[in-house]
């Protein structure tokens, strides 16, 4: 099972990994602000997630990492 993790701090909030999650786990959270001031990503089921990998790759700022 993989597991992402997000570097949260340093998300833009660009919305790319969004778009590019075939199983549309990512959002952008609408509750959480980082220290730039953007809503940062964050997956909503980690269980569900295959591993792609397709949203750290498109991450302009390499804020997402995928654990295997």
């Amino acid at each position: 099972m993989a597991k992402l993790v997000f570097k949260t701090d340093f998300c833009k909030g660009c919305g790319l990994c969004v778009d590019a999650c075939p199983k549309k786990l990512i959002r952008l959270s609408p509750d959480k602000i980082n220290m730039k001031g953007h809503h940062p990503a964050e997956i909503t089921d980690q269980e569900a997630c295959v591993g792609c990998a397709f949203c750290a790759q498109m991450c302009p700022d390499c804020v997402i990492k995928v654990e295997r």
